[in-house]
């Protein structure tokens, strides 16, 4: 009995293309039932039930019917409404994005879930790119407050120390001093032709000197020198540091508003379309805990982010050049020592001039003439005109000062070197970054039981290159490459320009000021001279002495001209006759006052 139910079987299953058995193909159960009751009537009940266990084994179709209890689970708990999910699983003709097989989403639920997946593409941007926003953020407002007290710092410093020297002869003309501070950018190119009247007028109290004798000692400082080099010494030694300061933190707030730019990127059809692909049509086809495969993640990431990656060129040369005005304000362009410099190195010219008194008197009388004696007044001794000198102090590394930013210079510093070169490579690394994430996409220990498009399994095509030109083989995201994205272009232009300036910093340099410095013929200023590495370091000579005419002192006074023209010294009695040439060749005037304007624009940071 046993043989002739398995020779029925056999001989079914031996013949499959045989009228009678080709039915055994089917995939409903009930069928081959009655096909096999028709070729064996009473014979096969055994075959029949292999041939029924046989079949439920091997057949699994996916089918109508199939639960998703796990996708509206996972649905819900995403805030949406579960009117529009399907109980059981469903014909997915009507899908536009995900394969179009049984599923358990309806076209409400795949447009909603589109949607997320642009939602949650821009929410990991903005995450990932939070450290350097914050990075930015912070540390521009460090600096900026660091800088800015500084300056306040040193005009006390200056305002303590000058007193306690020069006593009341410093209370009598501290405005002059206070000026220098309270508006250094435009006034500083007044200060030193401003000086040089005072002292000289105090070093000789013995005379009378009207406003016309004045304007000639000032318009011919620079031939007599009265402050020796040391205007020189404290115009490097600030200007740099001043420019590299300024530059820095512009450069920081420059990285912030890139940052914040580049994040606030719009994803286009083609990106959401790979997007829903690889997040949510797992969800859509009953597995919704099934993750991307990593390399259908990166090409995804690649082709939404193609523009993205063209800003890295730039960005590191960014990042390079921020890192290097950094380790300057470490070194020779330190700002702590040069604002600590300026109450010292004007002191100091101010003992040259007392020092040097007579021989730059006796110059002046003859190239200015001879002034008139004052009425009861006879010269005293630089000793009297001063109080009780005392010696400046300085400090060691150890005790730099601290301000009420927190910290020095040197930490500050340091601090931004150890956030700023972990962000090279930001925008290239970005799709890596993003797909690392155990939530965003499978690891590599997963590569045959993720989601690849179309089903579980290993994902086959290769990862596609960096770049928006790289995409043009990219399986997942097409990408129009003829199109540049416009704002990125815009973005790589504001990088270069704030690279460019803080290039130019590191050798002394304002780029604002480089290009109106060409056109006026100037031929030197912050543009034309270069400085050593040294502290403090030396460049070609042009002392600050020139300064533009007053403003009247009264209503109906006109203001003073002055000619700056030539060499020649005009005694203000003679008119323009009676020249006295000086030995000494002069300096472009011009030079000086741009590059001074140049040093302190700190206080308009912004």
């Amino acid at each position: 009995m046993f043989w002739k139910q398995a020779t029925c079987l056999y001989s079914c299953l031996e013949h499959p293309t045989a009228v009678q058995c080709w039915w055994l193909l089917p995939s409903s159960l009930s069928s081959v039932a009655t096909m096999f009751s028709r070729l064996c009537p009473g014979q096969c009940p055994l075959a029949l039930f292999c041939a029924l266990v046989a079949l439920g084994v091997t057949w699994r179709p996916v089918t109508a019917g199939r639960s998703c209890t796990e996708s509206r689970q996972v649905y819900a708990e995403k805030g949406y409404n579960l009117n529009t999910a399907p109980l059981t699983q469903i014909s997915g003709e009507h899908l536009r994005l995900c394969p179009q097989d049984y599923t358990c989403c309806s076209s409400v639920m795949e447009e909603v879930l589109a949607r997320k997946s642009e939602v949650d593409f821009l929410s990991a941007i903005d995450d990932t790119s939070q450290f350097l926003l914050t990075t930015f953020t912070q540390r521009h407002r460090k600096f900026d407050e660091f800088f800015r007290e500084l300056i306040d710092l040193a005009e006390k410093s200056m305002n303590q120390m000058f007193t306690k020297t020069y006593g009341k002869l410093y209370t009598q003309n501290a405005r002059v001093f206070q000026d220098l501070f309270v508006e250094l950018r435009r006034y500083y190119t007044e200060f030193w032709s401003h000086l040089v009247e005072r002292v000289f007028t105090l070093v000789n109290p013995q005379y009378q000197f009207s406003e016309e004798y004045l304007d000639c000692v000032s318009k011919h400082a620079e031939q007599l020198q009265p402050f020796g080099d040391l205007p020189r010494k404290l115009r490097i030694q600030v200007s740099r540091a001043f420019i590299a300061s300024r530059a820095l933190v512009q450069g920081l707030a420059t990285g912030r508003d890139i940052v914040t730019k580049a994040a606030k990127l719009s994803a286009g059809g083609e990106c959401v379309r790979a997007l829903m692909r690889q997040w949510y049509c797992p969800l859509c086809r009953g597995t919704p805990s099934l993750r991307p495969c990593r390399g259908f993640c990166l090409n995804v990431m690649k082709g939404c982010l193609a523009n993205q990656a063209d800003l890295d060129a730039e960005w590191n040369n960014f990042i390079d050049a921020l890192v290097q005005v950094s380790e300057k304000l470490e070194g020779p362009f330190n700002m702590e020592l040069a604002a600590d410099s300026i109450a010292v190195k004007v002191s100091e010219a101010i003992m040259h001039m007392q020092e040097n008194s007579v021989s730059t008197s006796t110059k002046v009388f003859q190239g200015c003439g001879s002034p008139r004696p004052a009425p009861g007044r006879s010269r005293r001794s630089p000793r009297e005109q001063g109080g009780n000198r005392r010696p400046f102090r300085t400090y060691s590394p150890e005790e730099k000062p601290t301000t009420a930013a927190g910290t020095n210079l040197d930490r500050l510093v340091s601090d931004l070197k150890e956030r700023l070169r972990p962000m090279r490579g930001f925008w290239v690394s970005l799709p890596y970054t993003i797909c690392n994430d155990d939530k965003m996409a499978a690891d590599l220990t997963n590569e045959d039981r993720c989601w690849n498009g179309q089903t579980r399994g290993r994902y086959l095509p290769d990862v596609t290159g960096d770049g928006l030109v790289s995409q043009i083989n990219n399986p997942e995201v097409e990408v129009d490459i003829a199109r540049p994205d416009v704002r990125t272009r815009q973005l790589i232009m504001e990088l270069r320009v704030a690279t460019n300036r803080l290039r130019h910093a590191q050798t002394g340099q304002d780029t604002d000021f480089i290009d109106s410095e060409e056109g006026s013929g100037s031929g030197g200023g912050a543009g034309g001279e270069r400085y050593s590495d040294d502290w403090p370091g030396y460049g070609p000579y042009s002392p600050p002495y020139g300064k533009p005419p007053r403003n009247p002192s009264g209503p109906n006074k006109p203001p003073r001209i002055r000619d700056r023209t030539g060499p020649k010294w005009t005694r203000p009695n003679q008119g323009h006759g009676g020249p006295v040439k000086s030995g000494v060749s002069r300096p472009t005037a011009c030079i000086p006052t741009i590059l001074l304007l140049t040093i302190f624009t700190a206080l308009m940071w912004r």
